[in-house]
């Protein structure tokens, strides 16, 4: 019974880091799409669809912008908070799967 209930709750935890990851790679695209087209920005149901994106992603990239401030080179700026909590999640889905 207690290895059913633990499958199906880690298949639950599996799924929402999945669909994390998928949500975080929408985020990358709404981060490219300015630095090839200047003039686009969301629209209508695109608007709510890119708002809800950046309200469910920005939380754990802001926190990781904090923990590791951008690298300064130059006149570049290297931002690691995006790529930190997708190596997060990654390792969370890395961790469920052995459990379950």
């Amino acid at each position: 019974m207690g290895s059913a209930v633990l499958s199906i709750v880690g298949g639950i935890a599996e799924l929402v880091l999945t669909l994390y990851v998928l949500v975080l790679i929408a985020r990358l695209v709404l981060d490219y799409i300015p630095l090839f087209n200047r003039e686009w920005r969301p629209k209508g149901f695109g608007l709510v669809i890119a708002e809800f994106i950046y309200v469910i992603t920005d939380p754990p990239i802001r926190f990781f912008r904090k923990l590791v401030p951008p690298l300064r080179i130059g006149t570049l700026s290297l931002d690691f908070g995006f790529t930190l909590t997708m190596i997060c999640v990654l390792i969370l889905m890395s961790i469920v799967r052995a459990l379950t």
